[in-house]
């Protein structure tokens, strides 16, 4: 039976190893592959020893522009017999991406899943930040104008302390900064708040301590046009 194989992307550059060798081997076979922007994926596969030539590939571009309705096309490939790979941009495809319709679709017309094993920057920040793994949500993005934000903030710290539940969220890279501040301006001192930007990057750099000890940092990092996680975690 062909299956839909997920293939992890690199967190950074298009030459960063992020397959293993025996899960590699599963997909340099493959000539169609649905992915959310052809001039990375080119890239991607191009490093991951893609056999056929990547000129020739057969490329489907599933983003978040694309009708619903048009998704279940996308399976065709798989219907005709040929094994077919989902690509994201960077990390793992199918988790806050919109590959997880296509996901959902091959399961329901009985087609076997893959998932291969890759960076996944949600999990990254989530190890790396001290905080409760047994119990988390991740969140996405927050709302994008001040007053939302910071209710939202103080929303999601209400439902960890409540729970003990781990919450995670991302911002566009030039509203990190101000996502921040608005951290440090609304929680309560003692919530953890980790923030992990630019994950198995050379620049990396993961910050997680109380929102009190971030107040009396003299200088807080730049995060502007630095891809980001957030972390918080209410006492």
């Amino acid at each position: 039976m062909p299956a839909l194989f997920l293939i992890p992307t690199p967190l950074g550059a298009a030459d960063t190893p992020c397959l293993l060798p025996h899960e590699q081997a599963h997909i340099v076979h493959l000539t169609d592959f649905v992915v959310e922007a052809e001039k990375t994926a080119r890239a991607h596969l191009k490093h991951m020893g893609v056999r056929t030539p990547i000129r020739e590939l057969n490329l489907c571009t599933l983003n978040e522009h694309t009708p619903k309705s048009e998704v279940a096309a996308l399976l065709q490939p798989l219907r005709e017999g040929r094994d077919l790979g989902l690509v994201s941009e960077a990390g793992c495809p199918a988790v806050a991406d919109p590959g997880a319709d296509l996901v959902a679709l091959a399961h329901a017309e009985g087609f076997e899943v893959r998932p291969l094993v890759g960076a996944s920057s949600i999990l990254l920040a989530l190890m790396a930040s001290g905080t409760n793994g047994q119990s988390f949500a991740f969140k996405g993005y927050l709302p994008a104008d001040k007053d939302g934000r910071a209710g939202c903030l103080r929303a999601l710290e209400q439902r960890s302390r409540q729970e003990n539940e781990t919450q995670l969220f991302i911002e566009t890279p030039y509203r990190n900064d101000a996502l921040l501040a608005d951290a440090l301006a609304v929680l309560h001192p003692e919530t953890r708040l980790c923030v992990a930007c630019d994950l198995t990057l050379p620049s990396q750099q993961i910050v997680s301590q109380s929102v009190a000890q971030w107040r009396k940092m003299s200088m807080l990092p730049s995060l502007k046009k630095r891809p980001a996680l957030f972390v918080l975690h209410a006492a």
